[in-house]
């Protein structure tokens, strides 16, 4: 796969005009900024991506477009997951054709009382077997209700079509667990965390990278924070996610994709609005991320300086 699964990979957001279309315009345009940032990739139509807010053809010119802005050494996954094993297959393929280098499938969730370990095992067994592209495994308990035990993790991990697991939890003792587990293994499986505000916390842990929606506001910061730990500089490597902590969770945890999309604008990148049901950040939370971005360096290609 280009650029591996190591490093920060930004779940871009799918920038919308006022009308609420999709400005594939303003995408070229974040997807151009970004490629200098030092990102090792991209996800497409992510959770931060509004996947679920977007249509058939709407998904498919956000990926094409994507997939021409984005370098051949860089890595391109796109999100993936219906609630049926066969819907999901079929999305894997339309994104192989699209020139994906591998796919984030995410946990099934409507049936949750029937999502054991064992049937989450032989779907994405199964969905791995068919797909002509890698498998990433994405663990978002807080939005769907299922979560990926570390034992079935593990397990999934010896498929070789299965290249890593995207984990947002946030639960790092839990993710721990997945890398013990995991440890043991023949191949090389990437644990990515997808949780910016405990990215620095599980890079020392033993994750390879992470997938952070934070990112796409702060590159920077975020590869610095990566660089640091692989460097062995933990002292900068934590003062530098100290300052990427309380933006993150600004824009993430506390406001949303809304948040996150209304600090793109200010830092100058394309934002723009959300879908409905979700809704854009309040004055006084816009207030707030903005206060945050200011103290943080006020501009995404400055934010390192000095530390």
């Amino acid at each position: 796969m280009p650029g591996g699964l190591r490093g920060v990979l930004l779940p871009f957001t799918t920038p919308f005009a006022a009308d609420e279309s999709v400005d594939l315009k303003a995408l070229r345009a974040n997807l151009a900024r970004w490629n200098a940032s030092g990102v090792a990739g991209y996800v497409a139509l992510g959770s931060t991506g509004e996947r679920f807010h977007l249509d058939a053809r709407e998904r498919a010119a956000v990926v094409e477009t994507a997939r021409e802005c984005v370098p051949r050494g860089l890595s391109f996954v796109v999100g993936v997951g219906e609630q049926g094993t066969r819907g999901t297959i079929e999305e894997c393929g339309t994104a192989a054709r699209q020139g994906a280098d591998a796919v984030l499938v995410l946990t099934p969730h409507f049936y949750k009382g029937a999502m054991t370990q064992a049937a989450l095992a032989s779907h994405f067994e199964t969905i791995a077997d068919s797909s002509a592209v890698p498998v990433i495994l994405y663990n978002i308990p807080q939005n769907t209700g299922v979560a990926l035990a570390p034992e079935t993790v593990a397990r999934l991990s010896e498929h070789a079509n299965v290249a890593g697991i995207k984990d947002s939890s946030g639960d790092v003792a839990n993710f721990v667990e997945m890398i013990r587990l995991v440890g043991g293994g023949a191949r090389e499986f990437a644990l990515l965390t997808g949780h910016a505000g405990v990215f620095y916390a599980s890079l020392a842990s033993g994750a390879v990278g992470g997938i952070l929606a934070a990112g796409c506001a702060l590159p920077r910061l975020c590869v610095e924070i990566y660089d640091a730990a692989r460097a062995n500089e933990h002292e900068r490597a934590r003062e530098l996610q100290r300052r990427l902590a309380p933006v993150a969770r600004a824009v993430t945890v506390r406001f949303g994709i809304g948040g996150l999309k209304y600090a793109l604008d200010v830092l100058g990148y394309a934002g723009g609005p959300v879908r409905a049901p979700l809704s854009a950040p309040g004055e006084e939370a816009r207030r707030e991320i903005a206060r945050l971005l200011e103290e943080v360096g006020g501009r995404a290609d400055n934010v390192v300086a000095n530390v």
